[in-house]
């Protein structure tokens, strides 16, 4: 491996999926400026929209999450160009 090109602060890091609330813990270099408290313990906070506990892949569920009303603003704005 080069020296020198990968990240040497790797830190204990945690992950909270917005969704449903599960919080999960790994080793990241990622920059976060909110802190959780987890088992008595200050971690750092990278919040996420979905995650594997959320995934429908993952739970085999399938369920349409349109929170910004995505499908609505797609179809107003290509509707001019419908025959």
């Amino acid at each position: 491996m080069k020296k020198g090109i990968h990240p040497e602060n790797y830190r204990m890091v945690a992950f909270k999926d917005m969704s449903n609330g599960d919080v999960f813990l790994t080793r990241s270099t990622a920059n976060t400026k909110e802190t959780l408290d987890v088992d008595g313990t200050e971690y750092p906070l990278v919040k996420l929209e979905i995650s594997r506990t959320s995934h429908p892949f993952y739970t085999g569920k399938s369920k349409l999450v349109d929170t910004a009303g995505r499908i609505d603003k797609f179809k107003n704005k290509y509707s001019k160009f419908k025959k």
